[in-house]
């Protein structure tokens, strides 16, 4: 007895190790499965749009979280009852297969389950004896390899449905227009009688079968227990579907930039509020119908949180004229709607404040004269005014003094790439300010939104797990500076054609400006409530100019038409940060912000103002230095800042924030910091750094 259990062990175990051997030289062929269709999702892992596979097949990842649990229980309930415990053949089916057989001299039922119908989906192959005995090897082989989720979700996204429809949700979204995961009984039934014959039940062709073999199959669950009497009733009155619908084909400008980065058959998780998107997508479509000149439409929403974009319409008619480019991302003039950023370093430095005064009047700058949009001069104003009006003189004027090449910097820092004419003088012109520079609409919106969150910019996410999330926010002006702007754009007067139309939705706060390029070639609006910021261009995909239509009454009604489709949100006013200065008028301002003096330097980057010696001039640090500080003394490590010339007192102000200090600063840890020095007639000077902590 003992020499034959061991015998019995041995033979076992060498059964056991053979099955492990050709387990593993003859692995399940997956090929199939991993040929899937790319899938973009939104924020709600709905289809956005998708993309065929390499062998043009609608075959769509699906798993049981993916599916109405009804689907998954009438499923199992007609295919393969015993499911969760045979492991991969069921004895009993095959006992019972084989009984019916012999009585009959015929197959009367199959023994298949859902994991040889997995094996045989995975590789297709005859129907004789031979075949079904390899289909059975292969289940069980699965079963040992895979979970039965796992196998589920091989056969939810291999199933055939007619046509070059795999995969349940595919199916759904063809036959009933869809996700799978909220299913009546009439068309869950329907769904799992389909891949019994799919050619010859597909509802388009031949819906009579279609309808009979569903209401076959509703009867065997209503035996089964699966469904109820009144469940019955109800999915047997129902009609199947008549015609097979488009796949969702949304955003499909994003889509496609997308799946392009990726692995095909790759699931992309973006941040796109379907439904917002679906809103926005027929609002560019019903304005570029508007333009008596078939312009184009593109738009770029962003979740000032966390920089995620949430909607996003390359062009108004994917289809049309022109449609598939990706207007988003062209790189056009953006006239004025830089403006803002100008006057936002500006502040930040500390020479300009919103309610200080500045002259509009014929300028030249050697060959450079610029003209305000309308050729018309208001005189001396605020700086409040000059921007809601977005004058062009004084914004030159701003820029001048700031530095044209300071001002590109900032942006290209900020996260912005900036397109110059070929025969540009590049940076140094300050032209750049009224749209000598091209920038993507994309671009435009990110800046935007880091204005809205208090002057720190971030790359824009695109998709659910975007490294631009785990970039480190680089600091473009202080909160102080953001702020003035934002109190400043959100006084901007909405054009009439919106005001006539206006929703509850417009109670938002929304700061906003607008840009038209030369010749009325592009128009921009964009705008930021304290949750969204939202960007929108009109205009052709080749330049055609457009005339009359600018970025007031062309751009911005649509922009703020589109805030109107957005979530709601808190419209408390902002945070004040606390180092505001707000006065009545501007004599209640410190004499050298009371007027704006264009004939001050520029504030150069480590080098002495021009033709002024007594500027004040920075010693320490010195431009580009890099400061190494140990990581246990940079908590409480300061540094001294020395300047040489101007008149007292200086001040002091890094990344936007005036330091308490005044003769030292605490750096708060690694990375780049711009350090200003203003004296009291507003002359200032600026270095930028780099700070490294060291172990």
């Amino acid at each position: 007895m003992r020499r034959l259990l061991l015998i019995l062990t041995l033979c076992c175990a060498a059964l056991v190790a053979a099955g492990a051997v050709l387990d593993r030289l003859f692995p399940p062929d997956l090929s199939r499965f991993n040929d899937r269709s790319t899938l973009v999702l939104d924020a709600d892992g709905k289809v956005l749009r998708a993309f065929t596979s390499r062998d043009d097949r609608w075959r769509l990842l699906a798993g049981p979280q993916d599916v109405d649990p009804l689907f998954l229980k009438l499923l199992i309930a007609y295919e393969d009852r015993r499911f969760r415990w045979h492991p991969g053949v069921d004895p009993l089916s095959v006992v019972r297969a084989a009984g019916q057989y012999v009585a009959n001299g015929e197959i009367v039922s199959g023994a298949s389950t859902l994991t040889m119908q997995t094996a045989r989906l995975l590789e297709p192959h005859s129907r004789d004896l031979g075949g079904k005995l390899f289909e059975m090897a292969r289940a069980v082989q699965l079963e040992l390899r895979y979970s039965k989720d796992e196998i589920l979700t091989l056969y939810l996204t291999l199933a055939p449905y007619g046509g070059n429809l795999e995969g349940v949700r595919a199916a759904s979204l063809a036959w009933l227009g869809k996700e799978p995961q909220s299913l009546t009984p009439a068309e869950a039934a329907l769904l799992v009688a389909l891949p019994q014959s799919p050619e010859r039940r597909r509802p388009d062709l031949r819906a009579t079968i279609a309808k009979r073999e569903r209401d076959w199959v509703i009867d065997v669950l209503t035996d089964r227990g699966a469904l109820t009497a009144a469940q019955r009733l109800e999915a047997i009155d129902r009609p199947v579907p008549a015609e097979r619908k488009a796949l969702p084909f949304v955003a499909p400008h994003l889509a496609l930039s997308l799946a392009g980065d990726v692995p095909a058959g790759s699931t992309i998780r973006t941040h796109v509020l379907g439904g917002v998107q679906r809103g926005l997508e027929r609002l560019a479509y019903d304005s570029a119908r508007s333009f008596a000149d078939g312009a184009d439409v593109a738009m770029v929403v962003v979740d000032n949180r966390e920089r995620k974009v949430v909607a996003y319409v390359g062009s108004a008619d994917f289809f049309g004229k022109a449609g598939q480019n990706d207007l988003a991302r062209a790189k056009r003039s953006p006239g004025s709607a830089l403006k803002p950023f100008a006057y936002a370093i500006a502040f930040d430095d500390g020479i300009l404040h919103p309610e200080s005064l500045i002259d509009d009047s014929p300028y030249r700058f050697g060959d450079y004269a610029p003209r305000n949009f309308d050729r018309d001069f208001q005189g001396t104003l605020t700086v409040r005014s000059a921007l809601q009006q977005s004058l062009n003189i004084p914004a030159v004027v701003v820029v001048n003094r700031i530095g044209p090449e300071r001002f590109a910097a900032g942006l290209q820092q900020a996260g912005a790439t900036l397109l110059y004419p070929k025969d540009a003088t590049g940076s140094g012109s300050l032209a750049i300010v009224l749209g000598g520079a091209g920038i993507s609409l994309l671009d435009m919106t990110m800046l935007y939104a880091g204005l809205a969150d208090g002057g720190s910019m971030q790359r824009l996410s695109l998709r659910q797990g975007d490294r631009a999330t785990q970039d480190k926010p680089r600091r473009f002006v202080g909160e102080r500076a953001a702020w003035y702007v934002g109190d400043i754009l959100v006084g901007s007067a909405p054009p009439d054609s919106y005001a006539q139309t206006a929703t509850p939705g417009s109670r938002r706060r929304i700061a906003f400006k607008t840009g038209t390029s030369f010749g009325f070639r592009d128009a921009w609006a964009v705008g930021y409530s304290p949750r969204y910021t939202v960007g929108v261009w009109t205009g052709h995909a080749d330049g055609t100019p457009r005339p009359g239509q600018f970025g007031r009454n062309a751009a911005a009604p649509i922009m703020l038409r589109a805030f109107d489709l957005l979530p709601p949100e808190d419209v408390t006013p902002q945070r004040k940060p606390a180092d505001v200065l707000v006065v009545a008028n501007t004599a209640a301002l410190p004499p050298y912000l009371q007027m704006f003096d264009p004939s001050a330097p520029q504030i150069t980057i480590g080098t002495r103002a021009r033709n002024q010696a007594s500027s004040p001039r920075i010693l320490y640090p010195v431009e580009g230095a890099v400061i190494e500080l140990r990581r246990a003394d940079a908590t409480g490590q300061q540094l001294p800042l020395k300047a040489e010339g101007g008149q007292g007192p200086l001040r002091w102000v890094v990344n936007g924030e005036p330091l308490l200090d005044q003769a030292a600063w605490k750096p708060d840890g690694d990375g780049f910091a711009r350090i200003a020095v203003i004296d009291a007639t507003g002359r200032s000077s600026a270095v930028q750094v780099r700070v490294q902590i060291a172990d």
